[in-house]
């Protein structure tokens, strides 16, 4: 599977149910309800016709290097002896009587979609649309030609705003994405394979789908094929909801799923290209991760089926500052619920930097609020990592219950690591072992209980019923996680 970048009048058919006048048969059986009738297709003739001269096609090209292959890997300084000294260089423009050519030239790039949003020449397409271009060309349906510059453009939405000298365009409307529902029509508009103004439809498929990047897709069956991209997603109001974006495909080519960007993340990006050129997002410097539903059960999350968990939490950063601790499940955040990991980065990323905010976690059977201050978000942050060092001869307990041996955590390593307690693992056997856990984990909970030194870790395996599989906080350098251990059959 890969998700690659991508770039009529409808049939009415109506059934009647029978007329309340005919007669009835003399012997009558129970009658069923009777199905609601069928309203037929759409005509999406008038929506082209709105909607149409609002889409633009957008080429680009690129500048490339003239110089022969044979010369691409020799070294800067020889090149420049062999000129100091006249000596020929074979392959080289220029040499025995051939005609001298620019080192580099501009050649066509690429086709994609876009749209007009205002009326004064402000256009949205994708960044990858747009990415590396030289210069960004805008033809409009009239045919009138435009050399496009590029306002901002954001890779982590795929959001680029562009601006051509035009006035009085047909800008498109915005529509609600929170009234999008799945399984209503909605029609694309486009540049496919470089063939403009050409129009498919289908139905949302799926709404929030989380394909690896930072947004909540919208999922269509719509054709999209490389070209489209940058093109609008239209409901049936002649709304934009979306900008097409992506497709899964095997080939490059259509096979049934395409994916948009939500309208309101995007107006939300283009409003800050717009204000400032970049985009500014907030941070809070943690790494969350899934909370699978047994996990959840085991530690007595009332709603299984959300939550992030805290894998790791960044060195001063202001998730530390604000009191989060690795192996905590963050459930809301200002009081919105997360209902999937992705939730948490976009939330947070759509705060500015500077203002307060409010994190919900779940810790060891309790819900705590956390203030916290938000920082901007940076290209490139890591976690600093930390090595365990060799047990100490301090002394140690075997959980025969769990398969583990453990001893006390070094003041050192406690220090080390930011913790204030936890025992480490000698060995790890059995139901242990075949959990995940291995020598050098660090053991910060036993179920609701957590483990500060080796007499609460024992307490904690007294309290346990053998028969249940039992949740456990596990850190392992700057990365902690819940694992379950279950019980030897």
């Amino acid at each position: 599977m890969a998700l690659a970048m991508s770039s009529g009048a409808g049939l009415a058919t109506f059934y009647a149910a029978p007329s309340a006048a005919q007669e009835a048969p003399a012997t009558t059986a129970p009658v069923s309800p009777a199905a609601p009738a069928l309203a037929g297709l759409p005509d999406f003739t008038q929506l082209v016709e709105a909607v149409g001269p609002s889409v633009v096609n957008i080429r680009t090209t690129a500048r490339v290097n003239n110089r022969n292959p044979r010369l691409r890997g020799m070294d800067e300084d020889m090149l420049e002896f062999f000129r100091q000294f006249g000596i020929p260089v074979p392959g080289q423009p220029g040499q025995q009587g051939e005609p001298q050519q620019p080192e580099s030239r501009t050649v066509p790039r690429g086709v994609g979609s876009g749209f007009i949003l205002s009326a004064d020449g402000y256009i949205l397409t994708n960044h990858h649309v747009v990415e590396d271009a030289e210069d960004v060309i805008v033809t409009l349906t009239d045919e009138r030609e435009f050399k496009a510059k590029v306002i901002g453009s954001d890779q982590r939405t795929d959001v680029a705003l562009l601006k051509i000298e035009a006035s009085g365009l047909p800008a498109v409307r915005i529509g609600n994405i929170d009234q999008l529902k799945v399984g209503e029509w909605v029609m694309a508009i486009g540049s496919p394979f470089g063939l403009d103004n050409s129009v498919t439809a289908g139905i949302v498929s799926a709404k929030q789908r989380d394909t690896g990047e930072y947004l909540p897709f919208i999922q269509t069956d719509v054709a999209i094929n490389p070209g489209n991209s940058g093109g609008p997603l239209i409901n049936l109001r002649g709304e934009v909801v979306g900008i097409n974006s992506q497709i899964y495909s095997r080939s490059g080519g259509f096979m049934g799923i395409s994916f948009a960007i939500p309208i309101d993340e995007a107006i939300h990006v283009s409003d800050q290209l717009k204000k400032s050129g970049r985009v500014v997002r907030g941070r809070i410097g943690v790494q969350v991760g899934p909370v699978s539903g047994e996990i959840a059960e085991s530690l007595g999350l009332e709603n299984r089926s959300t939550g992030a968990l805290v894998s790791a939490v960044e060195t001063d950063s202001p998730a530390q500052k604000a009191g989060v601790q690795a192996g905590d499940i963050i459930t809301h955040y200002n009081g919105t619920v997360i209902n999937r990991v992705s939730d948490l980065p976009r939330l947070v990323g759509n705060t500015a930097p500077g203002s307060k905010g409010t994190i919900t976690v779940f810790r060891r059977g309790k819900s705590l609020e956390l203030p916290v201050t938000i920082e901007e978000i940076k290209d490139a942050s890591s976690a600093s990592a930390s090595d365990g060092p060799a047990a100490s001869g301090e002394a140690t307990a075997k959980a025969d219950a769990l398969g583990l041996t453990v001893q006390d955590l070094p003041a050192a390593q406690k220090q080390s690591l930011g913790v204030r307690g936890g025992v480490l693992v000698q060995a790890a056997s059995d139901a242990a072992a075949q959990a995940g856990i291995r020598p050098g984990d660090v053991v910060l909970a036993v179920g609701q209980t957590e483990v500060l030194d080796l007499a609460s870790f024992n307490a904690a395996i007294r309290r346990l019923d053998s028969k249940r599989p039992v949740s456990v906080l596990v850190r392992r350098d700057e990365w902690a996680q819940y694992v379950l251990i279950r019980p030897q059959k």
